[in-house]
């Protein structure tokens, strides 16, 4: 030992040189950590994701300045490993995001330069996992698509080989409530759309999915016309206390004596009817002229 020197610990050894110590010839290479961050040209948004239309983000713009809530990612490998034919999509991005496609584009368009993100390959221990993991951040909000949402489950029941008992389990809904998402995809097209821009609700879609595909529309016509008339029938006048319907002889005898006498009528009118009521007979009078 040189002189001066002082004996030190091998902890301390260690310690003082860093990850690139070569104790036990293991360096920090051989010991990567699971990154808690990563460059936006690292990620890719998951492929297989339900949603076609990541929709208006000035939700997350303050995503440029912080993130509230971190991407949930699987590694390239383990995401080739389920999907090899979705190569070209991944192209040269080291991590999927599962769970934060938004927040990845809303970085993107925003100006931010890294996501905070959290690794758990175990979501794609194989295909029914990762496209649950995908279906579940999705279901129930606002604004994801609802025949999106439908063909999203129609996938996983496909991928639990045909059993929708299989898929809701996955989903934690009632088998139920899979076999009514299912059943918008029987939908006509025109149907489909309407119920995608709010016009057709979805307790009445799922009555005319029961209905023959070519006699859906008209049929949903014609409760569209039913609906109408009902409406107009509970906003129309009722008879009331206004209306004074023990009047009405009044204005029988003023009309058989209208010719000679039209001020008899005014005033019957006048008592039997409201002002509002009188102003819409003024209008409609002026109106036949």
């Amino acid at each position: 030992m040189a002189r001066g020197t002082t004996r030190r610990s091998l902890a301390e050894l260690t310690e003082s040189i860093g990850d690139k110590s070569p104790v036990d010839g293991k360096t920090a290479a051989l010991q990567p950590r699971t990154p808690t961050t990563a460059p936006l040209s690292h990620l890719v948004a998951n492929p297989r994701n339900p949603r076609r239309d990541i929709g208006d983000l000035s939700d997350l713009a303050s995503i440029k300045d912080r993130q509230l809530q971190s991407a949930l990612v699987v590694s390239r490998e383990a995401y080739l490993k389920l999907w090899p034919e979705d190569l070209d999509a991944i192209e040269d991005a080291l991590w999927v995001v599962i769970n934060g496609c938004r927040r990845l584009e809303a970085a993107r368009k925003y100006g931010r330069v890294e996501l905070d993100i959290v690794v758990k390959n175990e979501v794609a221990s194989d295909r029914v996992s990762l496209l649950t993991a995908a279906i579940d951040e999705n279901i129930g909000r606002r604004d994801f698509d609802v025949i999106e949402e439908a063909e999203a489950v129609e996938r996983l029941v496909a991928e639990c080989g045909g059993r929708a008992s299989e898929a809701a389990k996955r989903l934690n809904r009632t088998e139920g409530w899979v076999s009514q998402r299912r059943s918008l995809l029987k939908l006509a097209p025109e149907l489909q759309e309407a119920l995608r821009a709010g016009e057709l609700a979805v307790r009445v879609a799922r009555g005319l999915a029961q209905v023959p595909w070519e006699e859906q529309v008209a049929r949903w016509h014609a409760e569209q016309e039913n609906a109408g008339k009902k409406q107009e029938g509970v906003e129309a006048p009722k008879p009331g206390p206004k209306l004074r319907p023990a009047s009405a002889p009044r204005i029988v005898k003023a009309l058989s004596r209208f010719e000679p006498e039209p001020a008899i009528l005014a005033e019957a009118l006048r008592d039997y009817l409201d002002a509002g009521q009188l102003t819409q007979l003024v209008s409609a009078l002026q109106a036949t002229r």
